[in-house]
């Protein structure tokens, strides 16, 4: 049998006979690891009582965001923050429980609190209404986010509109800040539809150490998604306070920097839309400034609108750094004239309506989609070409803005 240490690694368990690393590897080549079966699983985790109702853990419908995969397993324990303690042990013991099961070799079980009392809800108004002055605010009252301990700024990356490229975008400027020589972090916080692990290259799981994750590293840049705890095929079916849970422990129990090794800079990945995993972040975390990501037609404008609109309306708002406007054009193959298949020019007519910044144009480009692809981010490994330039330029642009 073995059990799981504390940094998220796999250890032999006394008395099993396979204390050493040598022995422990030849238990892993004689008991490989295979994928148990959501039977089995649920059947190990009812072997573990609830305190509060007696029942098992899978029956009392604590099992929650359950991945399967090769060898490992893993799901939340969400509770209520007053019973953070209560369940503490009750998280080791499911881990444990995981790994009595034939070819499980890892086992993560993420122990995390929801809140107390629901954020303010967003108010819905028809067209052309009135608004009462009290319910514009809707994070008034709230108690401004918090600076990440050994984070020295956060930038994040919005585009109120999905696939319009935002990923793409946050994952080869957190690369270009790196390249500028900032201790550079990106925060997967698209809870939904996670795309940093893929874009960066990783497959691994982070660790615990001293209760905390210690991010992964690709590319000179720390990297933390939800993505690394679940299989990337896995529908993500959560409500909004379970995904806005997730998010506040992809925020405070994350080692982004130490005292000796600080973060200079936090890029973070922002879901489409504007709901509960961004007010969450308002709440949780100082944030700097947001770059929108936009496309060049009014279908994608209209949508960054309301991305700048609710950072504005935060409290206190939330400064808008520029406008990046993705897919501008085609390169011409033979000419290399651009041709504006989405419109010409709409994002940097927007930033002037916003009175901010327009940060660049970043064309269609075959290379920088396949490096997305393959994990091989362009500004990381074609840093000589065009749109690696571009990037390059933008992120010079926000360094200085500071």
């Amino acid at each position: 049998m073995v059990s799981i240490n504390r940094r998220g690694g796999c250890k032999a368990a006394p008395g099993t006979g396979y204390e050493s690393p040598r022995a422990a590897k030849q238990y892993e080549v004689m008991n490989p690891a295979v994928q148990p079966s959501r039977t089995a699983v649920l059947a190990a985790l009812d072997r573990v009582r609830d305190p509060k109702s007696g029942q098992g853990l899978a029956a009392a419908g604590l099992v929650q965001g359950l991945s399967l995969g090769e060898g490992r397993v893993g799901f939340m324990l969400e509770v209520s923050a007053t019973e953070a303690a209560l369940y503490a042990p009750v998280r080791d013991a499911a881990e444990k429980a995981l790994l009595t099961i034939g070819g499980v070799q890892k086992a993560q079980v993420v122990l995390t609190t929801a809140s107390p009392a629901p954020a303010p809800g967003v108010t819905r108004v028809r067209r052309g209404a009135s608004v009462a002055p009290d319910a514009k605010a809707d994070t008034a009252g709230l108690p401004p986010g918090e600076r990440l301990a050994n984070v020295h700024r956060v930038i994040a990356v919005a585009s109120g509109k999905g696939g319009v490229g935002k990923s793409t975008v946050a994952a080869n400027l957190a690369c270009a800040f790196a390249r500028l020589g900032l201790r550079t972090g990106l925060l997967d916080a698209d809870i939904y539809g996670p795309s940093a692990p893929r874009m960066m290259g990783l497959a691994a799981q982070p660790e615990f150490e001293d209760g905390k994750l210690n991010p992964l590293q690709a590319w000179g840049v720390k990297v933390m998604s939800i993505g690394f705890l679940v299989d990337e095929g896995a529908p993500m079916i959560w409500r909004g306070p379970m995904a806005s849970s997730a998010m506040r422990q992809m925020i405070q129990d994350v080692r982004w920097g130490t005292d000796d090794d600080p973060l200079d800079l936090l890029v973070v990945d922002l879901p489409p839309g504007t709901g509960d995993i961004h007010l969450t972040l308002i709440q949780k975390l100082a944030v700097d400034g947001v770059v929108i990501v936009s496309t060049p037609q009014e279908i994608a404008l209209i949508d960054a609108r309301r991305a700048s609109a609710m950072f504005n309306k935060m409290n206190p708002p939330v400064t808008i750094l520029g406008v990046v406007e993705n897919m501008a054009f085609f390169p011409d193959p033979a000419t290399g004239a651009p041709i504006p298949i989405f419109g010409q020019g709409g994002a940097r007519t927007e930033a002037a309506r916003l009175a901010v910044p327009f940060l660049g144009e970043i064309p269609i480009d075959i290379p920088l989609r396949q490096g997305a692809d393959e994990g091989r981010p362009l500004v990381a490994t074609a840093p000589e070409s065009a749109t690696a330039r571009l990037f390059m330029e933008i992120a010079r642009r926000l360094r200085d803005s500071a």
